[in-house]
């Protein structure tokens, strides 16, 4: 099945998403630019969700890519309230006590953020109240606590993390009289997700990771090409310290059990996620909460089988991994994408690509045709292509699509093919997933004239 050109560019663009940071007085005083985003469905539904919000009461802005598995309920879930989570948990204590007593007397609350949202991103209405009166108990347990401390961003992170996935695994306990919600509070339980956020404050980023999506910063050197440097470790097998921490919270008798396959439990490939009550409640309330949910829940295989050698829950945190870096002038611009760019992409690859597209400057690297025998008419074609990609502007407006054209597309030689991209986009829906991972690509571009005059003013 071929697809045109314009019918494979009007899949790549269904869900791009951009946005320009406006300027005050003709001058641009975030660290931010502004940021292009995406997303390309393998599974139907797509089971990644993306988010990027202002914070309107601190300074700061928030971007993430939560990435879905046993359905799309959690990542959808996390995608629309782990930022409120963040900015609350950033909130200083008078500004906490004015919302309060705004709810309390029915006043009208003072915005928290400002979502950058593409029309296809979805928000539950039905779960609004239940959402905001979780949330509302959050903050006048802060307001109670309050230590007088400003908190730190980092705590501040990790605190919403939990909280939230505290939060997913009571609502599902609890339940709720509505049975439709009742049934959605148990399916963003027991469905799971990975999350990847940054919070952008001048020069301070930093990155709050669960699970094995990733950020990674793009650099560009003193003679111009581009570096990528890691900002988030992926929490699943091939990371020696997490296998490490999870052996350390288990009894020795079950060193051998913990990690089978490359799996938490043989079952799990991320570590680290929000919901997955399976891996976190006793067996016993998760025997409870199923006998006492609706018969949908009941049918559903997945929340039936109890995880082999299940002795000593919980098995899997929400808690993220933060690390922060200051921003320099030769930091130009940030990643952040689900394991479906990476499982495809090499680091600096994806560094090189997004910053050829944001400079419109290709270094030229020699054609490298590895082991392959390449006929003279093969190489002539290869140079054509080079030569026409050069001269021809580039065909996308965005960022995150231009690095999915180049994930679906890249054929051994590292240039976009379109008969490869034609295939893979119209792979029917049960095999899509057989190839490939849905991608969510959020791409950052900073502003490097302000976090210079940041540096000068130290």
């Amino acid at each position: 099945f071929y697809l045109t050109p314009s019918q494979v560019n009007s899949i790549l663009k269904a869900n791009e998403y951009s946005f320009k940071v406006p300027e005050f007085d003709g001058k641009n005083v975030s660290s931010v630019l502004g940021f292009d985003s995406n997303q390309l469905p393998a599974n139907a539904p797509i089971e990644d969700r993306r988010s990027a919000a202002t914070c309107l009461q601190t300074r700061g802005m928030l971007l993430g890519v939560f990435d879905g598995h046993a359905g799309c309920a959690c990542a959808q879930a996390v995608s629309e309230r782990l930022f409120y989570y963040i900015a609350v948990s950033l909130l200083p204590h008078e500004t906490l006590l004015e919302i309060e007593n705004a709810v309390e007397s029915g006043r009208a609350l003072l915005p928290i953020l400002q979502w950058h949202k593409h029309p296809n991103d979805y928000f539950s209405k039905e779960a609004s109240k239940l959402y905001f009166n979780s949330l509302r108990t959050y903050w006048q347990e802060l307001i109670d606590l309050n230590s007088g401390e400003t908190t730190d961003v980092r705590e501040a992170l990790i605190n919403a993390f939990k909280r939230l996935d505290n939060d997913i695994s009571l609502e599902a306990q609890v339940g709720d009289p509505n049975s439709f919600l009742n049934y959605l509070v148990l399916r963003v339980a027991f469905s799971g997700a990975t999350a990847c956020v940054a919070h952008v404050d001048g020069v301070d980023l930093h990155i709050a990771n669960t699970g094995d999506s990733r950020a990674m910063l793009g650099v560009q050197e003193e003679d111009g090409s581009w570096s990528a440097v890691n900002l988030s470790y992926d929490h699943n097998a091939q990371n020696e310290r997490e296998v490490e921490r999870v052996k350390m919270e288990h009894p020795k008798s079950e060193e051998k059990s913990l990690v089978k396959q490359d799996r938490l439990l043989g079952l799990l490939m991320p570590f680290r996620a929000f919901g997955d009550v399976k891996f976190k409640w006793s067996i016993e309330l998760q025997k409870r909460v199923v006998e006492s949910g609706p018969d949908q829940l009941n049918d559903n295989e997945y929340t039936k089988f109890i995880p082999p050698n299940y002795h000593t829950p919980p098995y899997l945190t929400a808690e993220p991994e933060v690390i922060h870096h200051r921003l320099r002038p030769q930091d130009k611009f940030l990643v952040l994408a689900t394991d479906g760019l990476w499982e495809t992409m090499h680091r600096q690859d994806v560094a090189r690509i997004v910053g050829e597209y944001l400079t419109g400057v290709h270094h030229q690297q020699p054609i490298a045709v590895g082991g392959y025998k390449v006929t003279l008419g093969q190489m002539h074609g290869l140079l054509t292509e080079r030569r026409a990609r050069i001269s021809s502007v580039f065909e996308d407006q965005n960022a995150a699509t231009h690095l999915i054209r180049h994930a679906v597309g890249n054929n051994e030689f590292g240039t976009v093919d379109h008969e490869r991209l034609s295939k893979m986009l119209s792979l029917p829906e049960e095999l899509a997933r057989m190839y490939r991972d849905d991608i969510t690509i959020i791409v950052v571009q900073f502003n490097s004239h302000v976090i210079g005059a940041y540096q000068d003013e130290e």
